[in-house]
């Protein structure tokens, strides 16, 4: 079993750190995971991304080919169409809904979204709405990782454990928010 996984969004929205969450969960699920990082201009809100490959077996190389990601996970719609070469034709595109606007000829949302749409599996997720419901806007990846959960080879569990490890000193609080979040984005 292989799992390759695009991870974009811009600098500041914390595509590694989610990227970190998800690749801690497949160690403790026993899977072996290799992962590379594309900062760009993040600094001046550009592009981010990482490449996140999971297995049951040996990984020959960090990055993934083109037309044989699994999944693109975004937190920033435009930014998931970036990443569409990318992209295997059973491939699943999870973003999210709002955009991130940093340049001035940012194209009209509803063509942005019927691009995504146009995808044979594709879900947009309004993951700033759920992290508030969740209780902290800074959940709103975690929203995103639950959405992903039904198609990526980790368990929620596992994750759960990942988000204890990485919060739980800095602030307990954290850990419960994103629990919800989790939940949220899983039912979204």
């Amino acid at each position: 079993m292989k799992y390759d996984i695009i991870l974009a969004g811009v600098g500041g929205q914390g595509v590694l750190s989610i990227a970190a969450i998800i690749a801690a969960a497949a160690m403790k699920d026993g899977l072996s995971v290799r992962q590379s990082e594309v900062h760009g201009m993040s600094q001046r809100g550009g592009g981010v991304s990482a490449h996140l490959r999971l297995s049951d077996g040996e990984i020959a190389s960090d990055l993934i080919p083109l037309g044989k990601a699994d999944m693109i996970l975004a937190m920033e719609p435009m930014e998931s169409l970036r990443y569409l070469p990318w992209l295997s034709e059973k491939g699943v595109l999870v973003t999210a809904a709002e955009p991130f606007v940093n340049i001035g000829n940012y194209p009209e949302l509803e063509k942005v979204y019927g691009a995504i749409n146009a995808l044979p599996t594709s879900h947009i997720v309004k993951s700033a709405e759920l992290a508030k419901e969740a209780g902290n806007i800074k959940c709103e990846n975690m929203v995103l990782i639950g959405a992903a959960l039904e198609y990526m080879p980790v368990s929620k569990e596992t994750v759960l454990q990942a988000v204890r490890d990485r919060f739980e000193k800095k602030d307990p609080a954290l850990v419960e928010a994103n629990a919800k979040a989790l939940e949220l984005g899983a039912k979204r």
